[in-house]
């Protein structure tokens, strides 16, 4: 009887800690949830915008955002690395060495985001050899040139963030994020449709408003640094420094692997998206109609998998390995329950969902078909975003940058291209690789965790430390 009782305490004891995890890695990541929702929505609010102006238009911004999410990819991917980095030093009690490392982190942004921004405007050959309609290249391309822009602001505006977020300070995340659906909304429906005396430049508006939009939440969020109490302790600018050689190399050692682990899952829907725009301006709409709706439910476990690079990486700083394991199943709790909604929602609303985005029949019809598919892989999507993060939080980046590589590229894209193309099943077939890929990475990066997490385990003894409350 002793032991049934001692069980039972044990088994409440867990479910307590399951819920107190679940609850402070909520706190933490909803207001990223929002942020990242409310990035999604500039990317809505050009489709949207663009499917006013026809069918050409939206696939000519959907063909040039492809490339444009290449350089995004690389600037998340990079910058993350600050967040883990920021993260273990204030789980150590060392916010205030967390400004240097953000102040080498700016720098990077600054000369990273430069160089990519001029990538950028050289991308057009990628267009003409994935084939995509010659029709829809020139306007792509004056997307691509006008959103370049944005590039440096762009990277500095993920350091800002970043930075906040490993302090455990997301909500600026949210704030900025709407700031930029108010900004952007009004000066692309101008640009793109020549109102309020400006002119009509279709596709390249787009690409103007979006530039804008993103130096101005970047030098929004600069200042904000500098005013608000809450970063006081960690001075982000209370020195202007040399760039420091290692602190830099630290960051690109931990960032790029993320960015190649990124860049390898960004970079099958971009290239799917090519193919896509090869079979056609019906087709290359409807997958970014799908894309977008798949890409709004993939922001709900992406936040909570940066709530737990946090959360993994202040009991890494707190000297707390059995605190991995639990932040972990945490947000796993939080990411079925999520995806589960998200399943829903696509099952009951993909019509109207679909509609909002356009009037063209064919455009609507296949649109609800490829969001039927998006569907098979909410809960895989969501999982390896959370495994993903996990590791980040323990700094660990290279495995992850090979397993995405072997999922993505060695069976997501070869199955949508045998079964797209080559038998011929159009956009479905693609989808279908998308499953395929993402399936496969969910897996491999989720055992990955788990080893890691049980490994971490074995060094230590006695009861976990008390999860750390939030920041704010």
């Amino acid at each position: 009887m002793v032991a049934n009782i001692a069980r039972s305490m044990t088994t409440r004891s867990r479910i307590a800690r399951l819920r107190n995890e679940s609850l402070a890695t909520l706190v933490l990541a909803l207001p990223i949830v929002a942020g990242q929702l409310l990035a999604v929505a500039l990317n809505v609010v050009d489709t949207m915008l663009a499917g006013g102006l026809g069918t050409h238009v939206q696939a000519a911004v959907a063909m040039g955002a492809q490339a444009w999410v290449v350089v995004l990819l690389v600037l998340i991917g990079v910058m993350l690395a600050l967040t883990p980095a920021v993260a273990q030093l204030d789980g150590a009690g060392r916010r205030a060495e967390t400004g240097a490392v953000f102040r080498q982190a700016l720098m990077l942004a600054v000369v990273l985001g430069t160089l990519l921004g001029l990538a950028l405007t050289a991308a057009e050959p990628l267009l003409r050899f994935a084939r995509v309609d010659p029709a829809v290249v020139p306007d792509a391309v004056a997307f691509m040139h006008a959103i370049a822009w944005g590039a440096p602001a762009l990277a500095i505006y993920f350091a800002c963030k970043n930075f906040s977020e490993g302090l455990s300070l997301t909500r600026p995340t949210m704030y900025f994020g709407a700031l930029g659906v108010v900004v952007l909304l009004p000066l692309a429906w101008a640009l793109m449709y020549g109102r309020l005396g400006l002119p009509a430049l279709g596709a390249e508006g787009a690409g103007y408003a979006h530039a804008i939009t993103l130096w101005i939440q970047a030098l929004a969020f600069l200042v904000y640094l500098g005013l608000r109490r809450h970063y006081r302790e960690a001075r982000p600018f209370a020195a202007l420094e040399r760039p420091d050689l290692a602190t830099i190399a630290r960051l690109l050692a931990i960032g790029v692997p993320m960015a190649v682990s990124i860049c390898m899952e960004g970079g099958l829907f971009v290239a799917t998206a090519l193919l896509a725009g090869s079979l056609g301006a019906v087709t290359a709409a409807a997958h970014q109609i799908a894309l977008n709706v798949a890409s709004v439910t993939f922001m709900v476990p992406l936040g909570v998998a940066m709530a737990a690079t946090v959360r993994v990486g202040n009991a890494v700083g707190r000297g707390d390995p059995r605190a991995i394991a639990w932040a972990g199943a945490g947000a796993l709790v939080l990411v079925l329950a999520a995806q589960l909604v998200a399943v829903a929602a696509m099952l009951g609303f993909a019509r109207p969902i679909v509609d909002a985005y356009t009037n063209d029949p064919a455009v609507l019809a296949l649109g609800i078909a490829l969001i039927g598919y998006a569907v098979w892989f909410q809960l895989s999507d969501g999982i390896q975003a959370l495994a993903n993060g996990a590791l980040r939080g323990l700094e660990d980046t290279l495995v992850p940058a090979f397993v995405t590589t072997i999922a993505y590229w060695a069976i997501g894209f070869p199955v949508g291209w045998w079964l797209g193309l080559e038998r011929g099943y159009g956009a479905q077939g693609l989808w279908i690789g998308f499953i395929a890929g993402l399936t496969a990475a969910a897996v491999l990066l989720s055992a990955r965790f788990v080893v890691l997490a049980r490994r971490a385990r074995k060094v230590t003894f006695g009861p976990s430390k008390p999860a750390a409350a939030p920041l704010e």
